[in-house]
């Protein structure tokens, strides 16, 4: 019988950081069957010859939970050579919303998903209701959701009940087979947890063997500090713990990169599961009001926007800004560098500046900032320019770092191509490829394709993806190493990678050849199991 599938003739990279060897690779009902000089017919053959074959791309660090529902062939992901994300980062999740409090989450979450439908959700029935999709998906509960369920927007320390409530919600999602729990510690109302609550939460993730997904509670002037806090969780709690899309960000904490990976490694031989993972590129991505102190949102949307308006405010953001820099970015060179990204109410403005937006009203900038995110209902999503292209390198270089995109999956078409995204929903995996290992040689192919796949399923616990090897998955990507390069830039940020060769299987069926999407949606939704595998 003639197998589903034959790739032949291609340089096989296998995901263990080996390197590339000739070969073929045999796949029959979503499965590799058989790798090396594979004799025997097959119902589909692919000429490799020229490209690399390796295992689809994991995309440890995303937010495609925004997306997915309403675009489910993943575009700019998997055309770049991802077929598994990781989604609900940085406290962010859209489930559990409860009776009552969906449109708090929805107003909550509206920089990050305003074309997202929210309704009345468990854990459980996330996962068991998300849509077919082009990509795997593993979901996360997010600690911000957990706390806004529970306590909204207060800013204390929970009470016993509430503690119990929160801890309650996150064994339901972790039950039914969430990967674990992400936190945003640097925004309300994650900030406002404090060390001794997460780690009361570590111990539940520990019980289920489940990971903790951390943004850090501050990228820049108390960076190495939350590094240690980060790594505090893993030590006392005995859980597997990811620094997510790690920098060092503003001009003063530029350098630290190599101080924060070394304390990550020295973790790691002391024995602690500890990882980071980080996108290549200078710029972050945020909601433009968790750019202002943490005070200003305090109670909730409506209570920011009425300060937004006050000239007390105003004058008191300002203070704290020249002073601090801005909440988690720290200090950068100018206003030119926050530029709007995603505005639902003020679309016009996309591209543009807060320095270019003030000049134009002769407005200061502190100022012209209040007024758009409050004409905008505080729903601005914006492009930071704070990170050293040295910290960069040197992260990417690292053994250390995973690579993630922290980037939605968005397309050229439809809803999802409105506004100014990042390059990185777009570009983050060939930009690897064809800048850091091809232009700037600052690691060998092999390297980084484990840092993009067997690397990151070790981290994640993944069963059987992440690797060539026979009775794995068939998530298989395809690509020509001289041809593969991010075009996305923060100009015209819609644009798919080169490669007109590029192909990527997913569970065995093909979703892009030679870089066209099929409409294939062969994506699984995967499952922790109770000893922690995820499959």
């Amino acid at each position: 019988m003639p197998t589903d599938i034959m790739i032949r003739g291609g340089t096989i990279y296998d995901g263990s950081g080996s390197a590339g060897v000739p070969g073929d690779i045999a796949i029959e009902d979503g499965v590799i069957s058989a790798i090396g000089n594979v004799p025997g017919p097959a119902k589909k053959t692919i000429d490799a010859s020229g490209l690399a074959v390796t295992p689809g791309f994991i995309d440890i660090k995303t937010h495609s939970d925004f997306t997915l529902p309403i675009n489910p062939k993943a575009e700019s992901k998997v055309r770049q050579g991802v077929t598994t994300e990781i989604i609900g980062h940085c406290g962010f999740s859209v489930a559990p919303a409860l009776p009552g409090k969906v449109d708090l989450l929805k107003d909550y979450l509206s920089p990050s998903a305003p074309w997202l439908p929210f309704k009345e959700l468990t854990f459980p029935q996330y996962l068991d209701t998300f849509p077919p999709t082009s990509v795997n998906a593993g979901m996360l509960v997010g600690h911000n959701t957990l706390r806004l369920m529970v306590m909204g927007m207060e800013n204390r320390a929970p009470s016993a009940a509430e503690l119990n409530a929160m801890i309650a919600l996150l064994e339901d999602g972790l039950k039914a087979g969430a990967l674990g729990m992400s936190s945003g510690l640097f925004t309300s109302p994650g900030a406002y947890a404090r060390p001794d609550e997460m780690i009361a939460l570590g111990h539940v993730l520990k019980k289920h063997n489940a990971g903790y997904f951390t943004h850090l509670r501050d990228e820049s002037n108390q960076v190495l500090d939350s590094v240690e806090e980060a790594i505090d969780v893993a030590r006392q709690c005995g859980v597997h713990v990811e620094i997510v899309h790690f920098k060092c960000s503003g001009m003063d904490n530029w350098g630290k990169a190599a101080t924060a990976l070394q304390m990550i490694a020295d973790a790691r031989a002391s024995g602690l599961d500890v990882d980071c993972d980080a996108y290549p590129y200078a710029a972050g991505s945020n909601p433009l009001k968790n750019l202002l102190p943490q005070w200003v949102q305090a109670g909730g949307v409506e209570a920011m926007l009425k300060r937004l308006r006050e000239p007390e405010s105003r004058a008191r953001i300002a203070a704290d800004i020249a002073r601090d820099g801005l909440n988690n970015w720290g200090r950068i060179p100018n206003w030119d560098c926050v530029q709007i990204s995603i505005s639902p109410n003020l679309p016009q403005y996309a591209g543009k500046t807060i320095g270019a937006i003030a000049k134009e009203r002769g407005a200061d900038p502190v100022d012209a900032l209040c007024d758009y995110l409050a004409d905008d209902k505080g729903a601005t999503r914006v492009l930071v320019t704070s990170i050293s292209e040295d910290d960069i390198t040197e992260i990417v270089r690292s053994r250390t770092a995973l690579v993630g995109s922290d980037g939605n999956c968005v397309a050229t078409y439809g809803t999802v191509s409105q506004g100014m995204p990042h390059p990185r929903f777009y570009g983050t995996f060939p930009r690897i490829v064809g800048h850091y290992v091809r232009e700037k040689n600052a690691l060998p192919l092999e390297a980084a394709i484990h840092k993009m796949t067997g690397g990151t399923a070790r981290a994640l616990k993944l069963k059987d993806r992440g690797l060539l090897r026979e009775g794995f998955r068939a998530d298989v990507a395809m690509f020509d190493p001289a041809d593969f390069r991010d075009r996305a830039t923060y100009a015209d940020p819609h644009q798919y990678p080169t490669g007109a060769r590029t192909s990527v299987i997913v569970n065995g069926m093909m979703v892009v050849e030679n870089a066209s999407h099929t409409g294939a949606l062969p994506g699984k939704v995967l499952r922790r199991d109770a000893s922690g595998a995820v499959g």
